[in-house]
C-alpha cells in the first residue's frame, strides 16, 4: 500500500502542494497549492459541478460570502455548541483532542504515564472584526462551514430560480476551522475548501431522497472520480455521534494509507437550519415554502452532501499512485489518474531540439491548447520525458521526430500501458478527445428529478 512519505513527496517535488510561509518555518495547519495542485483540484471541483449541477435540472449554484452576520452563527447553533474538547500531556505539553487519545493510557507523543490536563471545552471558529474599532460590536467569524450561506439564501434562490420542491442548492467555497490538532498532511487543516449541496425537500419525502443521495454520491467517487470501490465504505453514525442538527448522516469514508477517514457526509439536517433562521430572524415566512398546487405550507427537510475538495485531492493522489518494477530493472512512479483529473492531458516533445523539429511540435502545441492542458518539453532524453509525466499523470505524450517532417505523423505514447502508435497530425485532436471520453462511460446523459 502507498505511504504516507510517498504522496507528501511526490507532492512536494512535482508541485502539487507546499507547506506555506514554507521559507519562514512553515505555518500549522496551511498549505499552498501549486501549479499541479490547482490544476488537480480545479478539475476534481469541475467533475462534481458537473455531476451534481449541470447533470440535475432542479440545482443551482450559489457562491456566499465568507464573512456573514453573526446572529447566523448563534442560530446555526455554532457559536455555543461548535467545540472539541481537548487535553494536555503536562509531561511534554502536547494538546491533543480528547476524543483522539486513550486518557487512562500513555501519552502518543511521549509514551508517558496518563499525565493529562481535565479536558476543556475549545471553540473551532476564527474570530476577527470588521470596521475600525475592534469590539463586541464588530465581532465576526470565519465561516467554519459553507451550508449556512445556503440556508439564508433560501428565499433569495427560490424566487429567483422559480424552482419547486424537490431542489438543492449547491456551492464550493472556502471554510475555516481553528483545528486542536491538524495532522495527515492535507486532510485535517485550518482552511480548506468543501463541496456542498443542500436538498430541500417534503418532510414525507425525506427518507426516498436520503437514501438516492447515498447512492448518487458513492457513485461520484466511483465512477467519475475513479476511485478503487474496494478502498471506499459507508460508514454509519449512531445517536451518540450525530451533529446536533442531523437526524441521520452516514460518511463515505476512504482507507487513506493512515486508515479509514471522511472524504463526504450525506446528512439528513431534518428542518433544524431553516426553523433556526426564521426563529432568529424572526422571519419566518421567508423559509417556509407554498405548494401553489396542494396549497400546502411547509418548512422543507433538508439533506446536505458535504464533501472535502482538499480531502479529495490527497484520495485522488493516495488512489492514483503506483509503483511499478520494469523489465530492465528500473523503477517507474506513475500516478493512473483519470485523463479528466490529470492536470496536464498532452505532454509534446520534439525529439531533438532541432528547428524543423521544434517548429512542428510548437504548431501542434498551439493547434491543441484552447482545448487541452498541454506541457511542452524538449530537454533530456525522450526516456527521462516520460517518466516524468508518468510521475504527474500526464496520460498522453507526443512525440515529434524525423519521420514526422516527411509523413505528418506523430508517435502517441499511452501513460498506463506505455503503448505507442503512430497518428496523423491531422487527427490528433480527435484520437485524444476520443481516447478521454472513452475512458470512462458517457454521461452526458441529464438526470431529471
Amino acid at each position: 500500500m502507498v505511504r504516507m512519505e510517498d504522496i507528501i513527496s511526490l507532492a512536494k517535488r512535482k508541485g502539487f502542494v507546499f507547506q506555506s510561509s514554507e521559507v519562514y518555518g512553515g505555518l500549522s495547519g496551511a498549505w499552498d497549492y501549486g501549479p499541479l495542485g490547482v490544476e488537480l483540484k480545479k478539475n476534481i471541483k469541475k467533475e462534481w459541478w458537473k455531476s451534481m449541477v449541470y447533470l440535475h435540472e432542479n440545482i443551482v449554484g450559489l457562491d456566499s460570502a465568507i464573512f456573514m452576520r453573526p446572529e447566523i452563527w448563534r442560530a446555526s447553533g455554532h457559536v455555543d455548541g461548535f467545540s472539541d474538547s481537548m487535553v494536555d500531556c503536562k509531561d511534554c505539553k502536547s494538546r491533543f483532542r480528547a476524543d483522539f487519545v486513550d486518557l487512562s493510557k500513555n501519552c502518543p507523543n511521549c509514551k508517558v504515564g496518563n499525565n493529562f490536563t481535565s479536558p476543556r471545552s475549545f471553540n473551532l471558529m476564527f474570530k476577527t472584526h470588521i470596521g475600525v474599532v475592534e469590539d463586541s460590536s464588530s465581532e465576526v467569524y470565519l465561516r467554519p462551514e459553507t451550508a449556512q450561506g445556503i440556508f439564508v439564501n433560501f428565499r433569495n434562490v427560490l424566487d429567483s430560480s422559480r424552482l419547486k420542491i424537490p431542489f438543492g442548492i449547491a456551492q464550493v467555497g472556502k471554510a475555516f476551522r481553528n483545528e486542536i490538532v491538524t495532522k495527515n498532511f492535507i486532510f485535517r487543516t485550518c482552511e480548506f475548501e468543501q463541496m456542498e449541496m443542500q436538498f430541500f425537500v417534503h418532510p414525507k419525502q425525506i427518507d426516498e431522497w436520503f437514501c438516492y443521495w447515498q447512492q448518487n454520491r458513492m457513485n461520484f467517487f466511483i465512477e467519475t472520480l475513479k476511485i478503487s470501490p474496494d478502498r471506499l465504505r459507508f460508514k454509519a453514525h449512531d445517536s451518540t455521534q450525530l451533529a446536533h442538527y442531523a437526524k441521520a448522516a452516514f460518511d463515505i469514508e476512504y482507507e487513506f494509507p493512515f486508515g479509514f477517514q471522511e472524504v463526504e457526509g450525506i446528512h439528513n439536517r431534518g428542518n433544524y437550519d431553516l426553523t433556526q433562521h426564521a426563529k432568529f430572524s424572526n422571519k419566518p415566512k421567508v423559509f417556509e415554502y407554498h405548494d401553489l398546487l396542494t396549497k400546502e405550507k411547509y418548512v422543507p427537510y433538508v439533506i446536505e452532501t458535504s464533501a472535502g475538495l482538499t480531502r479529495s485531492v490527497l484520495m485522488t493522489l493516495c488512489d492514483a499512485y503506483s509503483e511499478e518494477e520494469l523489465s530492465d530493472g528500473d523503477k517507474r512512479i506513475v500516478l493512473r489518474l483519470h485523463p479528466k483529473l490529470a492536470p496536464y492531458k498532452i505532454a509534446i516533445f520534439p525529439l531533438v531540439k532541432k528547428v524543423e523539429l521544434t517548429e512542428i511540435a510548437r504548431r501542434i502545441y498551439m493547434e491543441l491548447c484552447d482545448d487541452f492542458h498541454i506541457f511542452y518539453d524538449d530537454s533530456g532524453t525522450i526516456g527521462k520525458r516520460y517518466r516524468r509525466q508518468d510521475e504527474i499523470g500526464t496520460p498522453y505524450c507526443v512525440t515529434i521526430d524525423y519521420n514526422t517532417i516527411e509523413d505528418e505523423t506523430v508517435t502517441v505514447r499511452e501513460r498506463n500501458s506505455m503503448t505507442q502508435k503512430r497518428i496523423f497530425i491531422n487527427d490528433l485532436y480527435s484520437y485524444i478527445k476520443t481516447e478521454i471520453l472513452n475512458y470512462k462511460e458517457d454521461f452526458n446523459k441529464c438526470i431529471l428529478l
